[in-house]
């Protein structure tokens, strides 16, 4: 019996077993996207239903990435995430296996999508942390899965989608959003107590930029320092940085804010250190179609994997 089998309960053994060709695959690709109030009903906060031809463009883009696992943020009801799932099966992309968790925000979810069976699920909908005296909610829920992609390949996915820069009258955003970021990190650094060498990705929109507290806390330090894979544009871009200690001028934007007119790297793959040995840079990149605006404001962006630990 493999390690991986080990790990699995009889009833997540079954439902593995019984997968069937979903687990002939060598290797595989995440992405992450955030679909921009894809909802099938009006919420409160002036969120209205989707349009169609939004919605055609979010499938078209899900569909030019094809991934085989696929975290999405501010998914509305779950009958919106299930009218989705259903219109990508049948364009030929079929997620049998899903995960959608709600938390203190009842208008917007988070949700991940994937062709292998998820045979552990542990997503955190409940958290809160203390800031300035004040008792304040995560504001979406924190998903944690374990993904069977192959019989001996197990990987541990973490979607997030943490507060936005949006100011407020309670606390300041920025506060807010470095609290949230450290839950989360504590909960991957929890996992790699128990097992250093996890296949571990942290993926969604983090809603800031690399250099920022939030985004750091996330990517960690030390032996267990998270690589943030950084997808750019497939558009033959690859002169190297100009400074050492800078990124390459390849174009890596994931998100546009209309009122600044900026384009912004917001959306995140960040692997652990045993999941980064497994990276195939080659099958990542930002994804880009033609109108890509219609569907949302932001882009999504996937990664590639082989499916046996190096």
């Amino acid at each position: 019996m493999t390690s991986l089998l080990r790990l699995l309960s009889l009833a997540a053994l079954a439902a593995f077993l019984s997968a069937g060709p979903a687990f002939s695959a060598d290797r595989f690709t995440v992405g992450t996207y955030n679909l921009e109030n894809y909802l099938d009903a009006a919420v409160s906060g002036g969120r209205n239903p989707k349009p169609a031809d939004a919605r055609a463009k979010v499938v078209e883009s899900i569909l030019a990435a094809r991934p085989d696992i696929l975290a999405v943020e501010e998914m509305g009801r779950e009958s919106a995430l299930l009218e989705l799932r259903d219109t990508l099966r049948k364009a030929g992309l079929d997620y049998a296996h899903y995960e959608y968790a709600g938390g203190w925000d009842t208008n917007i979810f988070v949700a991940l999508l994937s062709r292998f069976p998820i045979v552990a699920r542990r997503s955190h909908t409940n958290e809160n942390y203390l800031l300035n005296g004040r008792r304040l909610q995560v504001s979406r829920a924190l998903i944690e899965v374990d993904i069977a992609v192959t019989p001996d390949y197990l990987l541990t996915a973490f979607v997030a989608h943490l507060k936005s820069r949006r100011e407020v009258g309670f606390a300041d955003q920025a506060a807010m959003r470095l609290a949230e970021a450290r839950i989360l990190r504590e909960k991957v650094d929890d996992l790699l107590k128990a097992r250093p060498d996890a296949n571990v990705i942290v993926m969604g929109d983090f809603n800031d930029t690399k250099d920022t507290a939030s985004t750091r806390a996330l990517i960690g330090q030390g032996r267990l320092k998270f690589n943030d894979l950084r997808p750019a544009e497939d558009n033959g871009d690859n002169i190297p940085a100009p400074r050492s200690d800078w990124d390459p001028r390849n174009i890596t934007w994931t998100h546009f804010y209309g009122k600044e007119d900026s384009y912004q790297r917001i959306d995140y793959l960040l692997v652990s250190p045993g999941l980064a040995a497994e990276w195939l840079p080659e099958a990542t990149r930002v994804v880009t179609v033609p109108n890509w605006g219609l569907g949302s404001d932001h882009r999504p962006i996937i990664a590639g994997f082989a499916a046996k630990d190096r």
